[in-house]
């Protein structure tokens, strides 16, 4: 893969789907559908907006290591990536994230105290395409 960068970004915009990966109590991966990332900075740095009572919240509290992975059915393409998800309750990060609409989900607001951001930092990742899977360091 000549641009890592530009392949799987042009990749990962498309999809209206986000797949997050955490580690349960037992030591099990545990995989939720998610809505994609609100921002992304290259393939490294991405945010997502969750519920602070929410079980992969608890998870990546206790063990920050994750997983994300985007697909792309329609040429049967994907891209995991690994790293760490940290949870953060700040002003700054939950304005930074804010959409107009998002009160259906947290009804007082950007300040609604089960409103947080997750921002995943990626490490490794894996990218297949054309039966072939290709590691990368990032």
């Amino acid at each position: 893969m000549r641009d890592a960068e530009k392949t799987i970004g042009n990749l990962i915009d498309k999809q209206s789907v986000a797949f997050i990966s955490s580690i349960d109590e037992e030591g099990f991966p545990n995989t939720k559908a998610m809505l994609p990332p609100r921002i992304r900075e290259g393939i490294k740095i991405f945010y997502f907006t969750t519920n602070t009572s929410s079980r992969r919240v608890a998870q990546y509290r206790k063990d920050p290591k994750a997983c994300i992975y985007f697909c792309d059915k329609r040429f049967f393409r994907g891209v995991m990536l690994k790293g760490t998800m940290e949870v953060l309750e700040d002003a700054q990060s939950k304005e930074l994230i804010w959409q107009d609409g998002d009160t259906m989900y947290y009804p007082e607001g950007v300040t609604d105290p089960d409103y947080c951001v997750l921002r995943f930092t990626a490490t490794q990742g894996r990218f297949y395409s054309h039966f072939k899977s290709e590691d990368f360091d990032i």
